[in-house]
């Protein structure tokens, strides 16, 4: 299955996607999502700054608003169009 970052606070995505199948590497730092095919962040840390800087080339995914299994119908539904 595929390796996806999920920023820490979002504890029911993680185990919702471990529970399909999928690699969870918890998002800590910047470099924690590289070698990620889908990230999923809460939304809260988005760019304010206006710098853009990729670290990832995988999809991202904002949880705002979504819960834990629309998350995962979104992050299945990227990863299979890669």
């Amino acid at each position: 299955m595929a390796r996806i970052g999920v920023e820490q606070s979002l504890s029911d995505v993680q185990e919702a996607l471990q529970a399909k199948g999928h690699e969870i590497v918890q998002l800590q730092q910047e470099h924690d999502a590289e070698g990620c095919d889908c990230c999923v962040i809460t939304g809260q840390d988005q760019n304010v700054m206006g710098e853009q800087q990729t670290v990832t080339e995988g999809a991202v995914i904002n949880a705002h608003g979504l819960t834990a299994e629309e998350i995962c119908q979104q992050v299945e539904s990227r990863v299979n169009q890669q």
